[in-house]
């Protein structure tokens, strides 16, 4: 009767009639013949182990359980389309229960070769983790597809990795956080993963080792769900990895060479991703590839040794667009003017460095109209340029649009408005600015604006005021320094920042106490600097003019050396020896000069600089230099009118 009611209910399912099926095989007792089929599949394997036919006959044949099973697992299929999802997971979970208790280590090779039971075996361990999604039940869903992959099911390789690649992807962006799974079975030095994220990475770097094996086909999706996964972790480096293990061939080479660069340039091996994107950009590979060239560009346009070529970048990109999308011109304009911007600093000529600087205006005023000021960094880059250009007006309204265009959500618009501000010499206006963006920024991240705030507050003259603005500080960083030693994760970079910001607080308020001459509290201020990191060129500098202003002269120039040892651009360094050695007198003025104009070769705009230059000139007995010294001390003046207080940038 059992079987004859499977018969009837396939043969309806087959023809569609979905309830008539179900109406079928919801008269078949599953609670009665769940016992009948345990105790046949044992007896069965245990006669097939033991080559013997002794044992009595089971009651049921394989072909009989096959039938059964197969109609439990269509009836499953008939609530799914009725969108009874929970009642079709349970009945689907029954053949599951059937085969793990009786066959707990699988079903044995050959086992029921002449009927579907492995087939359907596959099929109800594939569906069952679907039908709870579908339920809206994903702690069952998840426990099913490790179920599904834990147990021996005897499944085919495909259909393991499909359904690895499901569960992969349902951990990614189901949104329920699942407990880690139990694996005790596992060797001791293996990895288990500690959440969702890290658990969908194991998945899709097992499915890519398949592939890598030829076990399975290669399926693209896999490494878009890696990728995405990688990078919420923000471990590119081990995605790089991963696709360099691919065999050739799997992926397309030009599509390989931009992932990598995409990898390595997130990682921060910005170096590395430039050598592949020059590959990919080579002319028998994809020269007008625009969003690698825009990506070089960008790459290149942050570091001054590499504009030139950055710049190169963004031309070809802009003529490999042919008016296709206004967005990417927009970007590709502003990225010429980042990388014009960056290399006019590198420029010794006079001529082409004003030409760059136009270029660099022309380039970002492009692309603030093609955007319609809605892009951030834009904004923030074009009234930057201007701001270093000492068009502060024009900085001063970009600025402003910045800030409401963010709605004052980004510390860096605030920073650049109140530097503005104080280069307008419009100290307490900048104060004020940084008092709102106070109330605005959260605790953790007010550290750039407080030390901004007492600058601002030693150029005003209120130094009692400065000294309690960088406690304020100091005490900021002590609890957060705190609260990592206590256990809150923060990044090693963030760690490090930190650490480093600290000292950099120690050398302002070392300045600010010279300048008071109090020597005691300055030798104190260095010495905690010294405890952070005795590698400083700016704690020998602070330390060189501590000497200066208590009149030991040639310690003080042994400790501008030792600066400019540790870097031999350190522009405060430069000007400071060449002042001690014209105060020394006796010295050879090729020496200073060579260190001041050094200096305006690193920073074209200090004035500090022009201003010892134009007194070398005033000491020098040739008939130009009083011309020359006049010239320098303009241009001093002239710098000094429009200097802020820290640098723009």
């Amino acid at each position: 009767m059992q079987e004859a009611r499977a018969l009837l209910g396939r043969i309806e399912y087959q023809k569609g009639n979905i309830e008539a099926a179900l109406h079928v095989l919801e008269g078949i007792d599953i609670a009665a013949i769940i016992p009948k089929m345990k105790l046949s599949l044992t007896r069965k394997v245990e006669r097939r182990k033991r080559q013997s036919h002794d044992y009595a006959s089971p009651p049921m044949s394989v072909h009989t359980i096959s039938l059964l099973l197969e109609a439990i697992f269509l009836k499953a299929q008939s609530l799914q389309h009725l969108q009874r999802f929970r009642e079709a997971a349970q009945t689907c979970k029954v053949i599951l229960d059937v085969i793990e208790s009786s066959l707990p280590d699988g079903l044995p090779e050959n086992f029921g070769a002449n009927c579907k039971l492995q087939e359907t075996l596959n099929k109800a361990v594939e569906l069952l983790p679907e039908l709870w999604k579908l339920s809206d039940s994903p702690f069952e869903a998840i426990l099913s597809y490790r179920w599904a992959l834990l147990h021996t099911w005897n499944l085919d390789a495909e259909t393991t990795a499909r359904i690895q690649k499901h569960f992969a992807v349902f951990l990614l962006y189901c949104g329920d956080e699942a407990c880690p799974p139990n694996l005790r079975s596992q060797m001791g030095s293996s990895f288990v993963p500690r959440n969702n994220i890290e658990e969908a990475i194991l998945l899709l770097m097992i499915l890519l080792r398949k592939v890598a094996l030829k076990r399975i086909e290669w399926d693209p999706s896999i490494l878009d769900h890696l990728s995405f996964a990688l990078s919420v972790c923000g471990d590119l480096k081990a995605l790089a990895k991963q696709i360099e293990e691919l065999l050739p061939g799997v992926i397309n080479r030009k599509e390989r060479y931009r992932i990598l660069s995409l990898c390595y340039h997130g990682a921060g091996e910005d170096s590395v991703a430039l050598i592949l994107l020059r590959k990919l950009l080579n002319s028998n590979e994809d020269p007008c590839c625009v969003p690698a060239l825009m990506m070089a560009s960008r790459i290149c346009g942050e570091k001054p040794i590499l504009a030139e070529e950055g710049i190169s970048f963004a031309h070809r990109a802009l003529e490999s667009l042919e008016d296709e999308c206004n967005e990417l011109e927009g970007t590709s304009n502003f990225l010429l003017g980042v990388a014009c911007s960056m290399h006019s600093k590198s420029v010794l000529s006079d001529f082409e460095r004003v030409e760059i600087q136009s270029e660099a205006l022309q380039a970002l005023e492009s692309a603030r109209k093609i955007t319609n000021m809605k892009d951030p960094s834009i904004l923030y880059h074009l009234s930057l340029e201007n701001a270093e250009q000492r068009k502060l007006e024009a900085a001063l309204y970009y600025a402003k649009s910045l800030l409401k265009l963010e709605g004052g959500s980004n510390i860096k618009g605030w920073l650049l408005l109140a530097r503005i501000l104080s280069a307008q010499k419009r100290f307490l206006d900048g104060e004020i600015v940084l008092d709102a963006a106070l109330d605005q920024i959260g605790k953790w991240d007010q550290g750039e604006l407080l030390r901004t705030k007492a600058k601002l507050q030693i150029a005003r003259g209120q130094l009692k005021s400065a000294v309690e603005t960088y406690s304020q500080l100091l005490a900021l960083l002590q609890v957060q320094c705190k609260s990592f030693a206590l256990g809150k994760k923060l990044h090693k970079d963030h760690r490090y920042s930190l650490t480093s910001f600290e000292q950099e607080i120690w050398h302002d308020l070392a300045y600010l106490y010279i300048s008071l001459s109090q020597w005691r509290d300055a030798e104190i201020c260095l010495s905690k600097s010294k405890a952070i990191s005795s590698y400083s060129a700016v704690r020998f500098h602070a330390t060189g003019v501590l000497y200066e202003r208590k009149g030991l002269l040639k310690k003080a120039m042994e400790a501008f050396c030792t600066a400019l040892d540790i870097d031999p651009d350190h522009v405060p360094s430069m000007i400071s020896a060449a002042a001690v050695l014209r105060r020394v007198g006796g010295q050879c003025n090729a020496v200073i000069k060579s260190l001041l104009m050094n200096a305006l070769r690193v920073d074209r705009m200090n004035g500090l600089a022009w201003y010892n230059l134009g007194l070398l000139h005033k000491t020098e007995e040739v008939g130009s230099s009083m011309e020359e010294a006049a010239e320098c001390f303009e241009i001093a003046a002239i710098l000094e009118e429009s200097a802020p207080i820290e640098p723009f940038r």
